[in-house]
């Protein structure tokens, strides 16, 4: 449904309070459903379990997301922010919005290497990687307070992402690799299978070492997309605050589905 704004532009923010409203609802040229809103693009073809709390289960929203697969991406390609997937990512984004999508993320942190390229090509909202919420962590810790980053793949981060990303200091981040985990591996690794709960171990382990490590954390960021199933033992385990790929997501989903109040004064 399309209302026009006070700038006199079409945006799919329309609400009905009722069905049975009284009122004139349109419909954009190419949006085939409605109800969706945010779009999440993924990797086209992976082989493991995409367990509840992971960006492609559904399961883990309150409210509907579309998701839709990148022809032809894969791990390897977007580990190394190949420049040629740009056209396809940005094309896939495109469609999304095309369909009436209120905003877009990506579901890996390296889509990340695209997010300054498909937040151009489209009119909506855009937070391709966990990794965009540094910025905004940072404000809200104390000075000289740093983020702890868990990462699916250490070697791939680099100046090129990170400026993506507009991470503007790189020094704030303190970056711990979940790589070579002998159970997380299977993610990247695309076993098939893996076993939950040593994963889980896994990247609580990996942040409780984080922190001991490093004094002056102030919170825990999750860099990839399988890792949100285990931010609450996370949160558990080192007692800050944990922001990962879900709370960016809710974050957009609010921000562009604000209904009106209602109630006793």
């Amino acid at each position: 449904m399309i209302e026009i704004n006070l700038y006199g532009e079409e945006r799919e923010f329309g609400y009905l309070s009722d069905s049975s409203e009284d009122r004139i609802v349109r419909m954009k040229k190419g949006q085939n459903y409605a109800g969706y809103s945010v779009g999440i693009l993924h990797i086209d073809d992976v082989y493991y379990p995409l367990v509840p709390g992971n960006v492609v289960n559904a399961y883990t929203y309150d409210f509907p997301v579309k998701m839709k697969a990148v022809p032809n991406l894969d791990i390897p390609g977007l580990l190394s922010g190949d420049p040629g997937l740009g056209e396809p990512i940005g094309r896939a984004a495109e469609e999304l919005e095309q369909e009436g999508i209120r905003a877009i993320a990506g579901a890996c942190g390296f889509f990340g290497f695209f997010q300054k390229q498909v937040a151009e090509a489209v009119d909506v909202p855009v937070g391709m990687s966990s990794l965009v919420q540094a910025g905004w962590i940072k404000t809200t810790l104390k000075p000289g307070q740093r983020i702890g980053v868990l990462t699916a793949d250490l070697a791939s981060i680099n100046d090129r992402l990170l400026e993506s990303c507009s991470i503007e200091d790189p020094e704030s981040l303190v970056i711990k690799d979940l790589r070579h985990g002998p159970h997380f591996s299977a993610i990247l690794e695309g076993r098939g299978s893996f076993d939950n709960g040593e994963v889980r171990k896994e990247v609580t382990s990996a942040a409780v070492e984080l922190v001991k490590e490093n004094a002056g954390i102030g919170a825990i960021l999750l860099e990839c997309s399988d890792m949100p199933p285990y931010a609450a033992c996370v949160q558990r385990a080192v007692g800050l605050p944990v922001f990962d790929f879900i709370t960016m997501i809710r974050w957009l989903h609010y921000a562009t589905t604000q209904r009106p109040y209602s109630g006793h004064i």
